[in-house]
């Protein structure tokens, strides 16, 4: 599994040992249920370490690379939940976005050769991405947990287990966002001699760190206002996906030093 010529196989073997997990969980064996996932998620990350292999670099500079990580540590957190909190619905929830995303990447292949830019070439560029779609896969559990909130809502039946994980989840992700923020700060100085420019790929990270600092402050005010903590979280992740890859399609994208794909 060194390559991209096998990758159809893997992720239909992948989403294979999702679906097994997601029917054993339906019929109440959570144990083997999480032991199946975990499979499948082994094996993704065994394709992405011998991709990193096979290309000579970390697999972090195209977009279907990044979503391989999303896919990986969103499976990671839809587990964690299932092991934590015995919710069966993040399982299904978590390892549905994950296949969405396995199947854009097995749908749309890139190009992914060895090269990397020298401004790739730094010790900050792999942790600096990393810990970001780690961030993105636990807000990404919060924004589910959102909708999954309102839909609860709609209903008039009980949410307080959900916006306790939600909470969690923002918690989680944003310290990892921090984290992002910083690393890339310092790769920044390293590779351009600036911590910070307010380049398009900058000011829409900090948008997004600002959106979810606003709303931990949100919900250390206004604790009974779960409504608009649904509501806040469901278009939260809009704005996440618009820094992770929307910025790359808007004009200002020509401007930006972020763009390695071209």
């Amino acid at each position: 599994m060194s390559g991209w010529d096998n990758f159809a196989a893997v992720v239909g073997t992948v989403l294979a040992a999702w679906v097994v997990g997601g029917g054993l969980l339906f019929f109440k064996r959570p144990k083997l249920a999480f032991s199946m996932a975990l499979v499948g998620a082994a094996i993704l990350s065994v394709f992405i370490g011998g991709l990193w292999v096979y290309l000579e670099r970390p697999p972090l500079r195209t977009l279907g690379e990044t979503r391989l990580w999303y896919a990986f540590w969103l499976s990671c957190v839809g587990l964690g939940l299932l092991r934590k909190w015995h919710l069966q619905w993040p399982f299904y929830y978590t390892h549905g976005m994950a296949a969405f995303f396995l199947l854009i990447t097995l749908i749309h292949p890139e190009s992914h050769d060895k090269t990397l830019m020298p401004a790739l070439q730094s010790p900050w560029f792999a942790p600096h991405v990393v810990v970001y779609l780690i961030a993105y896969a636990f807000l990404t559990a919060a924004s589910l947990a959102g909708m999954r909130g309102l839909f609860k809502q709609f209903k008039n039946e009980d949410e307080t287990q959900i916006i306790g994980m939600a909470d969690d989840m923002v918690l989680l992700g944003f310290s990892f966002l921090t984290m992002g923020l910083l690393f890339g700060a310092f790769w920044a100085k390293e590779a351009w001699g600036h911590y910070w420019t307010w380049d398009p790929k900058e000011t829409w990270a900090f948008l997004t760190w600002a959106a979810y600092l606003y709303f931990i402050h949100f919900r250390v005010l206004k604790r009974d206002s779960t409504r608009m903590a649904f509501v806040f979280l469901s278009l939260a992740w809009i704005v996440l996906l618009l820094c992770w890859f929307g910025v790359n399609y808007m004009p200002s994208a020509n401007y930006s030093v972020h763009t390695y794909t071209k």
